[in-house]
C-alpha cells in the first residue's frame, strides 16, 4: 500500500509539473487573457479612449512608455518604478527626465482592469502594451490595430545607467541608430517603421535645438518657424509637434523627411536623399498609408517580444509604481 501511495504520489506531481509553466519555456499568446478575464483588454482600451479624448497627446506618451520600456532591459515595466529611499528607478534617466508622461494614466487602467477582474491578473508591461497599441489605433484607424502578445511578467528592478545608455537620443547619426536598434535584435525596417511613432506627439526644444540651428540639411523656412518657439538660449521646456498633424497617427511624419522638414537630427538621418535602403522605406511609406499600418504592427510585435519576463520570473505588481 505504502509503495502504491508513493507511486500515485510520484504521478500526480509528474502531471502538475506538465500543467504549470516554466520560466524558459512559457511564451507570449495574444490570447493569455482570454479564459482568467476575457473583458480585460476593452477594459483597458476604454480608459485609454478617455484619456486621450481628454488630452489628445496621451496617445503619444503611452507609446513612448512602451517603448523605453522595452529598450532598457526588455518590456518589463521598469520604466514605471517609483525612486525610494533604497532604489533608484528609470525615471530620472536622462532620456526620460520631464519626456515620460502618462503614469497617472496607467494607474487608472490598472485601477479599472483590477477592479473589473476581481484580482490582479494583468501586469504592467503588459498594460504598456495594450495602450500603445490601442493608441495609434484610436488615432490612426483600425489599420492599425495589430494583435498585441500577452503574458509579460512585471520586474522587480530597474536600472537608470541601462535607460542612460540603451535609449538612442535624438542627436545620434544614421550609423549609431542602426547600431543600436541592431543591439536589440531589431533592423533597417524596424528602425524606420517604429520611427514613424514620431507621427504624433511633440518634442522638447532641447531636443532639436541643435539641429535647427546648426544643421544643413532642413528647410531654412521650417528652421526658422521652429526658432521663433525655441530660442538659442532659454526656452528648454517649450514643445512643438513632431509633425504636421500630431494628433493623427497617419505618413505625414515621412512626407516631412522628404522635405527636410524632420524635427529632430535622428528623424532626418532617416533621409539623405542618396538612394540608400533607408531612403526607399522612407519613400515607400510616404505614399502608402496601409504598408505603413501592416509594417508598424510587425515591428511593434517584434519589439514587444524583446526580452519579456514570463513563467515564473518577475511579478505582477498591485501597483505599478512600486513592488510587490
Amino acid at each position: 500500500m505504502a509503495a502504491l501511495q508513493s507511486l500515485l504520489v510520484c504521478v500526480i506531481f509528474a502531471f502538475a509539473a506538465i500543467l504549470i509553466p516554466t520560466s524558459t519555456s512559457a511564451q507570449l499568446s495574444a490570447d493569455f487573457y482570454q479564459k482568467v478575464c476575457p473583458r480585460a483588454l476593452p477594459v483597458i482600451r476604454s480608459v485609454v479612449k478617455r484619456a486621450i479624448i481628454r488630452e489628445p497627446r496621451m496617445g503619444a506618451s503611452l507609446l513612448r512608455l512602451h517603448f523605453h520600456d522595452c529598450f532598457v532591459n526588455g518590456c518589463d515595466g521598469s520604466n514605471l518604478l517609483d525612486d525610494t529611499a533604497n532604489f533608484t528607478g528609470e525615471k530620472t534617466a536622462r532620456p526620460n527626465l520631464n519626456s515620460l508622461r502618462g503614469f497617472d494614466v496607467v494607474d487608472e487602467i490598472k485601477a479599472a482592469v483590477d477592479k473589473h477582474c476581481n484580482a490582479s491578473l494583468v501586469s504592467c508591461a503588459d498594460i504598456l502594451a495594450l495602450a500603445a497599441r490601442d493608441s495609434v489605433e484610436i488615432l490612426g484607424g483600425r489599420f492599425f490595430r495589430y494583435k498585441v502578445l500577452l503574458g509579460r511578467r512585471d520586474a522587480r528592478n530597474a536600472s537608470r545607467n541601462d535607460a542612460n545608455t540603451n535609449l538612442p537620443p535624438p542627436f545620434f547619426s544614421f550609423s549609431q541608430l542602426i547600431s543600436n536598434f541592431q543591439a536589440h535584435g531589431l533592423d533597417l525596417k524596424d528602425l524606420v517603421v517604429l520611427s514613424g511613432g514620431h507621427s504624433i506627439g511633440l518634442a522638447r526644444c532641447t531636443t532639436f535645438r541643435a539641429r535647427i540651428y546648426n544643421d544643413t540639411n532642413i528647410d531654412k523656412s521650417f528652421a526658422g518657424s521652429m526658432q521663433q518657439g525655441c530660442p538659442v538660449n532659454g526656452g528648454d521646456n517649450n514643445t512643438e509637434p513632431l509633425d504636421a498633424t500630431t494628433t493623427k497617427f497617419d505618413t505625414v511624419y515621412y512626407k516631412a523627411l522628404l522635405k527636410n522638414k524632420g524635427l529632430l537630427h535622428s528623424d532626418q538621418e532617416l533621409f539623405k536623399n542618396n538612394g540608400s535602403d533607408s531612403d526607399k522605406l522612407v519613400q515607400y511609406y510616404s505614399n502608402h498609408p496601409r504598408g505603413f499600418a501592416k509594417d508598424f504592427g510587425v515591428s511593434m510585435i517584434k519589439m514587444g517580444n524583446m526580452k519579456p519576463l514570463t513563467g515564473n520570473l518577475g511579478e505582477i505588481r498591485l501597483n505599478c509604481r512600486r513592488v510587490n
